[in-house]
């Protein structure tokens, strides 16, 4: 009888041991890992200037202006050819 509640015992003290492990690694992922605001940085010219728009540094007249200025730059810089298309 004494092995029978000794066994019990061990058996109720694992199980407590388990739960506040697993309560404590559910508590773990819960806490938001430390994302390096780098990791957010607009890497392209129209990626600065949505953040800027975004942020209030530039109305949508002037983001719009320098869009257009992007676009006829990459225009002249990289003309688009369509395969097949002769003029």
């Amino acid at each position: 009888m004494l092995i029978l509640s000794l066994l019990i015992l061990v058996l109720a003290a694992a199980c407590v041991l388990a739960v506040r492990g697993v309560r404590a690694d559910a508590s773990a992922e819960a806490e938001s890992p430390a994302i390096p605001e780098a990791l957010f940085a607009p890497e392209s010219l129209e990626g600065v200037l949505c953040a800027q728009l975004m942020d209030g540094e530039i109305t949508r007249r002037q983001y719009v202006r320098s869009m257009a200025g992007i676009a006829a730059r990459d225009e002249e810089r990289h003309p688009l050819t369509v395969p097949g298309y002769d003029d």
